[in-house]
């Protein structure tokens, strides 16, 4: 009977145990990015170190250190591709590869590759996305953020560090 109880008591010990000591995780988890809310129609800002443009296929390749400025809104990746609408010279999409970093209003999201659509004001990201809000941090294989209504979700073994507030 004392090794029944023993045994019990051990393997509730340690399912416990690896419960606290996990990480947080979630498949397929909605977020509120308050700081990513976002007017995806204010001008935009490029610096790079280079540009390249085909006339023919209407796109813009922005190379080395580009950072692309939009009201608050900074990305700042080591390429991205400007893609014009079809029917007009706006621009239609941004797509960001090398160290892609977006940041708003102390919110920060970094991943391998962006693709942020002004037309419909989303923004999806993917390759080790990592988000961090305060002293929160989320990370997934993909997110895919609407700057019209400043929320998102995360994909592919989510895992989050939530800080309870306190010192």
């Amino acid at each position: 009977m004392t090794i029944i109880r023993t045994m019990s008591f051990t393997a509730v010990l340690v399912c416990t145990l690896g419960f606290f000591s996990l990480p947080a995780q979630a498949q397929g988890t909605q977020i509120a990015f308050g700081g990513l809310k976002h007017d995806s129609s204010l001008p935009i800002e490029v610096t790079s170190d280079q540009l390249s443009v085909d006339q023919g296929t209407g796109k813009a390749l922005f190379s080395g250190n580009v950072i692309i400025g939009q009201g608050s809104m900074r990305l700042s990746a080591q390429t991205v591709e400007v893609v014009y609408a079809s029917e007009s010279s706006e621009i239609a999409r941004l797509l960001a590869s090398g160290g892609v970093t977006i940041t708003n209003a102390g919110e920060a999201a970094e991943a391998q590759r962006a693709e942020y659509d002004l037309e419909s004001g989303t923004v999806v990201l993917t390759g080790n996305v990592l988000l961090t809000q305060e002293n929160s941090a989320l990370s997934g294989e993909r997110m895919v953020i609407d700057l019209n209504t400043g929320t998102g979700r995360m994909d592919g073994r989510v895992k989050t560090i939530l800080q309870s507030g306190k010192d």
